[in-house]
């Protein structure tokens, strides 16, 4: 195979004298498509998902009495190659993993590449994880690994007696890819309204420099049957909620600093967990700044529980806080869209499988009672054979403004089914 014999050549490239092994690769092929529900004038077409997918990963472990081999290296990769209908069959690669995983101390392990960061306690709940998310993919109908982009990070992993902890310096603040008006509408407000192909905001990234390098790091330990975390996160916001010009239309990702805490372990029978984040926004640090992101309390209680019979349950209840609320109420101008000081979110998850688990239901909701909307996500999937699956399912956003987080998506409700073949 050409990707083997390929893989085994650059091993031997830059670790000679190691043992070359042919790669294994693994993966999928993937067909999927999501039609509309509802007609929106802003598209002019009737899905919005449409594309072949082909997926390959593999490792490799070295070895032998190169200093890779006596560290316990692991080479990871994983891409994807895609075929986009939507876009006229525009063909892509994304790079989704490619980094090499060490242990130079039994004490430490170290991750150098490509890779995808997640940690916190929430169900599609952020508060501490700061990594890029792919909301696209969310509400499109893909897998839920597309949720999570990939970064461009070292991470150092300390493992002791009194605490274990995470370290990561990520060298570019990569953003949420949000929708943007091609393949989802979106509220926009230098339109003043929910946006599709007329909308010309520009989102502006923060550069490559070292001064722009980001920043986390993650303190944890278990007490008893509970773990317990701490975390530092210092950056950029991933989404653009700040202007930087106004006429020109021009939207940035403010510095972004978070400090927080979550706690997860048995409760009640089940599973309990509660998070909190202080975010604050040093560009902004008297909130008074109407075109900047006021500083923010974010916390979130869940609660999960098997119930028997391959049924599961799950809810939380989020709440946010903007501070500073009096100063930026004060800064903002007559025709200024404003955003209220307080927002809560509850959420329900119901899972349950059938036919010895090959068939899988799953429920997922979200209801905001301070913004009033919400959003329904749920599937069907049915492991045909060890090889093929089948997922179909709907995305239904709904609420009555247009500038709310799920409001705003109400034009882009959507069923979708998925094939795939995994080798």
């Amino acid at each position: 195979m050409i990707w083997a014999a390929a893989g085994a050549a650059l091993i031997g490239v830059f670790a000679p004298g190691l043992r070359a092994e042919p790669l294994r690769w693994h993966g999928f092929f993937e067909y999927a498509f999501g039609g509309r529900w509802v007609e929106d004038q802003t598209k002019h077409d009737r899905y919005n998902m449409l594309e072949q997918r082909l997926q390959l990963k593999t490792d490799y472990f070295f070895s032998g009495g190169d200093i890779l081999g006596r560290w316990k290296s692991q080479f990871v990769f994983k891409g994807d190659f895609l075929v986009d209908e939507y876009f006229g069959g525009k063909t892509d690669f994304a790079l989704r993993e490619a980094n090499m995983v060490m242990s130079p101390a039994d004490f430490m392990d170290v991750r150098v590449g490509r890779q995808v960061l997640t940690w916190g306690t929430g169900d599609y709940l952020f508060i501490n994880d700061a990594f890029p998310k792919d909301y696209v993919s969310f509400y499109i109908g893909r897998d839920d690994e597309y949720l999570k982009k990939p970064s461009d990070a070292l991470r150092f992993s300390f493992y002791t007696d009194a605490a274990n902890a995470d370290f990561v310096l990520i060298t570019h603040a990569e953003p949420n890819t949000l929708p943007d008006g091609q393949r989802l509408s979106f509220f926009d407000s230098f339109q003043r309204g929910v946006a599709g192909t007329n909308s010309d905001r520009m989102l502006v990234e923060p550069g490559w420099q070292a001064e722009n390098f980001e920043y986390a790091l993650r303190f944890f330990r278990n007490f008893g049957s509970n773990e317990g975390a701490l975390y530092v996160f210092r950056g950029f916001d991933k989404s653009p909620r700040s202007y930087l010009n106004e006429a020109a239309r021009e939207l940035f990702y403010e510095r972004q600093d978070i400090f927080g805490a979550s706690i997860r372990g048995p409760f009640a029978g089940g599973i309990g967990n509660v998070e909190f984040g202080y975010v604050h926004s040093p560009q902004d640090d008297h909130g008074d700044n109407r075109l900047i992101e006021n500083s923010m309390l974010k916390a979130m209680a869940g609660y999960e529980k098997d119930l028997g019979g391959d049924l599961k349950i799950g809810f939380q209840y989020y709440y946010e806080q903007k501070l500073d609320y009096e100063g930026y109420t004060e800064a903002l101008l007559p025709l200024d869209y404003f955003w209220d000081e307080y927002r809560h979110l509850l959420t329900n998850r119901i899972t349950k499988f059938f036919k010895n688990q090959t068939v899988a239901v799953s429920l997922f909701t979200f209801f905001s009672p301070s913004d009033l909307d919400g959003y329904f996500r749920g599937y069907v999937s049915y492991d045909m054979t060890d090889q093929w699956k089948l997922t179909w399912g709907v995305n239904i956003p709904w609420g009555g403004d247009t500038h709310t987080e799920f409001a705003q998506m109400r034009r882009d409700k959507n069923v979708y089914v998925r094939v795939r073949y995994s080798f």
